[in-house]
């Protein structure tokens, strides 16, 4: 009879183990790719040119020694109609004079839409268009959700991922944007 309470016992143990591994954890969350094909830490991808809305062009080659964040979208997204002021507020005119350039990608719009979206959403961060997604394919997997955030450091690595809008990654975000701007520069020597 002991042995059977013993049995019983370990099973209920080993059933409820098994059922906690089974338990998505927000940590587990943040170990996933969520469709990036980058990490943190990692060279940014720098092989594309990114085409203004205004008509300039500009890469990441040219924008080294700032902290570049791309953040990709489409204006059609609801994710980012959400995120948008956040982005202008907290991050651009937060940062846009402390070395900080805010570009938002959008995915395969023509210009005239795009040039439209900003100025009805009264945004004042640049935008850039990203034709068949060859930019954001850089980046993730095309098939995957369109409004995510890239942090570059001034080395242009990696240093923050965000993917759709939520409001403890985004200001978990800022506050990594906010270390990268006030990390002592190496002086040159």
């Amino acid at each position: 009879m002991k042995n059977k309470y013993l049995f019983v016992t370990c099973a209920l143990l080993l059933m409820a183990d098994v059922a906690g591994a089974q338990t998505v954890k927000p940590t587990a969350l943040a170990n996933q790719d969520r469709g990036y094909i980058v990490k943190t830490g990692y060279a940014a991808p720098s092989d594309f040119v990114l085409q203004l809305a205004d008509g300039t062009k500009t890469s990441l080659n040219q924008l080294a020694g700032k902290i570049v964040i791309l953040q990709f979208t489409a204006n059609w997204c609801s994710v980012y109609r959400e995120e948008m002021p956040h982005l202008e507020q907290e991050v651009w005119q937060a940062y846009k004079n402390k070395g900080v350039l805010l570009i938002g990608v959008d995915r395969d719009e023509p210009l005239e839409k795009v040039a439209r979206f900003q100025k009805d959403m009264k945004i004042t961060y640049p935008l850039a268009l990203d034709p068949g997604a060859a930019i954001f394919g850089r980046f993730a997997n095309k098939k995957s959700g369109v409004t995510r955030n890239v942090v570059i450091d001034r080395d242009g690595r990696i240093a923050n991922l965000t993917c759709l809008y939520d409001p403890q990654e985004f200001s978990a975000m800022v506050k990594a944007i906010d270390a990268l701007v006030n990390k002592p520069i190496a002086a040159l020597n």
